[in-house]
């Protein structure tokens, strides 16, 4: 027989015989998932066996990411933007090791994820297999324990269907996050026992909208009583914003987002305040603390370190306010609250307006953005540094790039910041184009995004492609950093292969920025801030991207964004950034000091 019969037969055997691989990728292809995200390995293809099959046939692909990490950043972004299950794959050893990172920050962020690593063939358990990541050897079940909803190895195919399911419920429950499955080489290439996907999960994932009706009421007397109400609204109230908005604007409440809800409420909002948090405004602590204020309603806000203000008592956790979360997790930080409401958001507020009596139906407008003309000049609160906001220096003060980038791109472009300076800069500078007042949305998410709770720098790098891909025909701007980008810049080429719509915004200062700015603040040595000099222009274009130095708000506006927009690939724009520009970090500063 030849090789190319051979190859004929084995192709024709793996097109009629269904794999365990095949399984789990008929059960993402009913989610309506579309993109795997991970580095392939020998002992992961069998998986990627079942994607090209599942490719051929129109279903689920492969991504291939450069970096398993980065692989976790995409499946981060992509689930974000789509309300799907995000899934990165890896193979064994320190492919399992390196994607952990991202599986942590997604943990840290309630992010619905579908880890799959892979193991050494059963047999070769405890044997010193290379890249034996068995309770054996490093253990990878172990390692991911204490970053997922849901963890286990899959030993014998009668578990992998029940296990897999499990997996995928609890990573898109509440609190959603990641689920790692772990499984060895010779079972996911093993015939499938089932013949096909058994449950359906889609309509196990339709969770009834419960409430607290108790709770409820209490939150409508509350409301019906407040003579003054501040709302803070954080990223988890996304399915719920436009009810949100409009009960606020009906009350004419002053509105207040964490750093990670920013991209739920324009700036551009008569009363919106600014963020309260790392590197908020002024304005959000002073709607919060004015003394007429008797009631601070927050929804959907996880109050960390940096969405808290350093667990502030005096301004927010205090008991003026009430606490409307979907998960229990959230409200353990809040024990101080007078009132504490868990349901679904989207329910809770519907029933609140229903209840007080409020004709939402003059928001609904606000659906088409066009219908809403505001004044991007215009702001109701003030930042720390307007000097440098509309300073002409070169080189280019990194609060003026904050300031035009909104300016120069499409209304509906998504911003996402990397963690680092690059957070602090558009956390409080940035302000997207979002005409968006109220009225029911009918995308998910928001325009601004940062994952601030783990705070991994690169994050962002992968995520905008993993963002891209989940609406192609939406510009994505990636503001990341010079150490970032030396850490992750390698997904450029993903976004490449894929000829996504990334402009990829690098804060060049050839430093560790918050590293050096914090030494300064906290009058610490000033040690390993430095980095190396690097043209990320020229890096860029010798990997097939297009690129641009900026060095002056000349340059910024020169740019032709239109063409950038257009083109079928990725942009780079290599921003020499003044260093000397001190980021509002002062938060994390006197918390680094205090502790």
């Amino acid at each position: 027989m030849s090789n190319i019969d051979a190859d004929s037969d084995r192709i024709e055997k793996a097109q009629t015989e269904l794999e365990m691989g095949d399984l789990l990728v008929a059960y993402l292809n009913q989610l309506g998932v579309e993109y795997v995200f991970g580095v392939p390995g020998g002992a992961i293809e069998p998986l990627y066996n079942a994607l090209a099959r599942s490719e051929r046939q129109g279903g689920v692909r492969a991504v291939v990411a450069r970096h398993e990490t980065g692989a976790a950043f995409m499946a981060d972004g992509y689930a974000r933007n789509t309300g799907k299950l995000g899934v990165c794959c890896s193979t064994t050893g320190p492919g399992a090791t390196n994607m952990i990172t991202g599986v942590a920050s997604a943990y840290e962020n309630n992010v619905p994820m579908l880890a799959i690593t892979a193991q050494t063939a059963i047999s070769t358990f405890g044997k010193g297999a290379i890249q034996d990541s068995s309770c054996t050897g490093i253990n990878t079940v172990g390692l991911y324990q204490h970053c997922t909803r849901y963890n286990t190895l899959i030993s014998h195919p009668a578990q992998f269907e029940h296990k897999l399911s499990a997996a995928i419920m609890s990573a898109m429950g509440s609190p959603a996050g990641p689920a790692h499955i772990s499984v060895p080489r010779d079972v996911m290439a093993l015939p499938s026992i089932s013949g096909g996907a058994n449950y359906q999960l889609d309509k196990l994932l339709d969770r009834p909208a419960l409430i607290d009706s108790a709770a409820v009421n209490q939150l409508h007397k509350e409301l019906a009583d407040a003579k003054k109400v501040v709302f803070i609204i954080g990223d988890e109230a996304c399915d719920a914003i436009g009810s949100i908005l409009s009960l606020a604007v009906e009350m004419k409440a002053d509105i207040v987002v964490t750093p990670q809800g920013k991209g739920l409420v324009s700036p551009y909002h008569p009363q919106f305040k600014g963020v309260f948090g790392f590197a908020g405004h002024l304005s959000a602590k002073d709607a919060l603390t004015d003394s007429e204020v008797d009631l601070v309603l927050a929804a959907g806000a996880r109050f960390g370190e940096f969405s808290s203000n350093a667990w502030d008592t005096k301004t927010l956790l205090n008991g003026k306010l009430v606490h409307v979360e979907s998960t229990e997790a959230n409200l353990t930080r809040t024990p101080m609250a007078r009132l504490h409401v868990r349901g679904c958001l989207a329910t809770i507020f519907d029933h609140i307006i229903d209840k007080l009596g409020i004709d939402c139906s003059h928001y609904v407008r606000a659906i088409n953005p066009r219908n809403v003309k505001i004044d991007i000049g215009a702001r109701h609160f003030e930042f720390d540094d307007e000097k440098s906001y509309r300073s002409n220096a070169t080189p280019i003060k990194p609060q003026r790039v904050m300031r035009d980038l909104p300016k120069l791109f499409p209304g509906n472009t998504r911003f996402l910041v990397d963690t680092g300076n690059s957070l602090a800069w558009g956390t409080h500078y940035l302000h997207p184009y979002d005409r968006r007042m109220s009225g029911k949305r009918t995308d998910r998410g928001g325009l601004f995004s940062a994952s601030v709770d783990f705070a991994s720098m690169g994050w962002a790098i992968g995520s905008a492609i993993g963002t891209a891909l989940a609406d192609r025909n939406r510009v994505v701007v990636c503001i990341t950093g010079d150490g970032s980008w030396l850490m992750s810049g390698q997904e450029l080429t993903v976004a490449i292969e894929e000829r996504l719509k990334v402009v990829f915004v690098v804060m060049n200062d050839s430093a560790y920025g918050m590293v050096k700015h914090g030494q300064t603040l906290t009058g610490a040595e000033p040690i390993a801030n430095q980095l190396a000099v690097v043209d990320f222009c020229a890096l860029a274009e010798s990997m097939g991207a297009q690129a641009a130095i900026v060095e002056s708000p000349k340059d910024l506006n020169n740019l032709d964004i239109k063409s950038i927009c257009r083109s079928g690939g990725p942009t780079v724009l290599d921003v020499r950034i003044d260093p000397n520009e001190a980021p509002p970090i002062g938060l994390r500063t006197n918390v680094l000091q205090s502790g």
